[in-house]
């Protein structure tokens, strides 16, 4: 699929003015100026992240209130149930608070909760009000979710149940009557960073509550394994406190982790560092499998063990439910691409929205994802669930996905999602109205362009230019992740040495050089282009930096992600 090539803007006085300061090399403080960093000081900060640069948890709104119900909770003996959704952000954030409450508070006042995907959804639950009310538990703590839950939060309050809540997604405009609401999207809420996960927000009312107790920070500082593990899960920016979280979350990650952790570790044979990438793509599916095949609480489960060994027989369980789904989201995508691709009029279409009734609930978001890797446009997904079509959206880059399906509501029964993912409900007779009207909505405001996807390129260099210096510091930028992500090069007429070739039918090995430099490296996925390699003109390159180790000799290699011809 040709991709559109857009090298990401800067400004060269400033990147001037910063290179001025470090010393350093000019593509590295073109990096740096991109990601907001134009002063000596705000790098250093970057490159050696402090949790003492974390924001105060009592910016928050309503974190004093959070905290005084907690302690009245622990001084009156109540019981406490910790509630939270089924998706990693969720089931970390339960069990870092039971664990947390378990250290600070009495284990036999406490219980935890995560509704069942499938028979309550998302979210506070009744059934799960109705748990706490049939257990004596008089406080909630609700994490990664309750935000949009004003009428449950009302229900639990006629039952004598109060509420915590710690959440990170957008408010409506009834805000929950919960003891306390806690949420940096607030719009009367001053906390300086309004980009934490479910997860992240737990843990600030953790340290609020371990500085009430004078308590050492260690105490809250053990559970940032989970909390990394979350915001790499939820796609949340890598930025600001998400970053200093995620660098010393990590650091425990690879160091002392969480017993659940590590048992997945070993589950998956893992034996590299860990970084964010480790965690999306080894530990988050695994966790979410859970919920999507089973029940999610085995999960937090898993994480609550105190030994490997104990935790292991969890982790089996989760490493067999990420199996089954493996399964069925293989399936599931090959089957839709058949339909697809028998479909006449599907080249024509700007959107795809595909249904059978036997697809698994659970794989219907990851099949939506598959399927813009190959159909780079908006795509819903759709199976039965009970007597109604429920169903999964994603979207592409300049396309609101949440304001289309709003747009087609009069189909609905129900949906909800943000502007890159949704979910929604329909009956099954107004399944073709919904994909008409859906498609109609995504021409009317995509342009072409849009359609194509495009590769962001952070900085044009020479192969001189690559050194292992330049590797080294681009290294430390880590952790990557969104708004911090691995940086991507461009080199212009770039030649092939004559030694490139197609490895396993789909990859290229490349041999190319620049001037009087030559480098090697890889292209997964592109043995369909190697024919421009064999015309012997000049191409360019885009790649990200790796290195390579052979024989015990590590040397620098590209990470090839597209080329094409220097003038095409």
């Amino acid at each position: 699929m040709q991709k559109r090539w857009i090298i990401k803007p800067y400004d060269a006085t400033t990147v001037a003015t910063l290179q001025s300061q470090l010393k350093v090399s000019e593509a590295l403080c073109i990096l740096l100026v991109q990601r907001g960093i134009t002063t000596y000081n705000e790098a250093e900060n970057f490159f050696r992240p402090q949790l003492s640069h974390t924001h105060s948890p009592w910016l928050m709104k309503d974190m004093y209130k959070a905290v005084d119900r907690l302690i009245k909770a622990f001084t009156q003996k109540e019981k406490i149930l910790v509630f939270g959704d089924y998706d990693v952000d969720g089931t970390t954030s339960v069990a870092m608070m039971y664990l947390y409450l378990c250290d600070v508070y009495e284990p036999c006042q406490l219980d935890y909760y995560i509704p069942h995907r499938y028979r309550e959804g998302y979210g506070v639950s009744k059934e799960g009000i109705d748990y706490a009310k049939a257990n004596n538990q008089t406080l909630i703590v609700a994490l990664d979710c309750g935000i949009k839950s004003a009428e449950l939060v009302a229900y639990a309050t006629t039952l004598g149940i109060d509420f915590i809540i710690c959440d990170h997604h957008l408010p409506d405009a009834i805000i929950p009557k919960a003891a306390a609401v806690l949420n940096p999207k607030q719009v009367d809420c001053n906390y300086p960073f309004k980009e934490l996960c479910g997860c992240g927000v737990g843990y600030k009312l953790i340290c609020a509550v371990n500085e009430t107790l004078k308590l050492p920070a260690n105490k809250a500082e053990q559970y940032l394994d989970l909390v990394a593990t979350a915001i790499a899960a939820d796609i949340v920016p890598i930025v600001d406190e998400n970053r200093i979280l995620a660098y010393y979350g990590l650091q425990k990650v690879n160091t002392n982790p969480n017993a659940g952790i590590a048992a997945l570790m070993q589950l998956a044979t893992r034996k590299e560092i860990m970084t964010i990438n480790s965690l999306v793509f080894m530990i988050a599916p695994r966790i979410n499998a859970a919920g999507r095949m089973d029940d999610a609480k085995k999960a937090v489960q898993l994480f609550i063990q105190k030994t490997k060994e104990a935790a292991i027989p969890y982790g089996e369980l989760l490493h067999s439910d990420n199996t089954d789904r493996r399964e069925a989201d293989g399936n599931t995508t090959v089957e839709a691409l058949h339909m697809l691709e028998q479909n006449p009029t599907n080249s024509t279409l700007h959107s795809t929205v595909v249904y059978q009734a036997h697809w698994h609930k659970g794989v219907v978001g990851i099949v939506a994802s598959r399927l813009i890797e190959t159909y780079y446009r908006p795509t819903v997904v759709l199976t039965n669930s009970g007597d109604y079509v429920a169903g999964s959206a994603r979207s592409i880059p300049g396309f609101n996905l949440y304001e289309a399906i709003h747009a087609c509501r009069q189909h609905l029964i129900g949906y909800g999602g943000h502007y890159f993912a949704a979910g929604l409900t329909m009956l099954p007779q107004h399944v073709t109205a919904f994909a008409a009207q859906f498609e109609n909505e995504v021409v009317k405001a995509l342009t072409p362009t849009l359609l194509i996807p495009q590769l962001l390129i952070d900085a044009q260099i020479t192969f001189d230019q690559i050194t292992q210096t330049l590797y080294n510091i681009q290294n430390q930028m880590e952790p990557f992740g969104p708004e911090n992500m691995r940086p991507t090069y461009l080199t212009t007429k770039v030649y092939n040495t004559g030694y490139c070739k197609i490895v396993k039918e789909q990859h290229i090995k490349f041999s190319l050089k620049h001037g009087a430099i030559i480098l090697n490296g890889i292209g997964f996925g592109l043995a369909a282009k190697y024919e421009l390699l064999t015309q012997n003109e000049p191409i360019d390159v885009v790649y990200t930096l790796d290195e390579n180790s052979y024989n015990g000799t590590t040397t620098l290699q590209l990470k090839v992600i597209d080329f094409k011809l220097s003038w095409g």
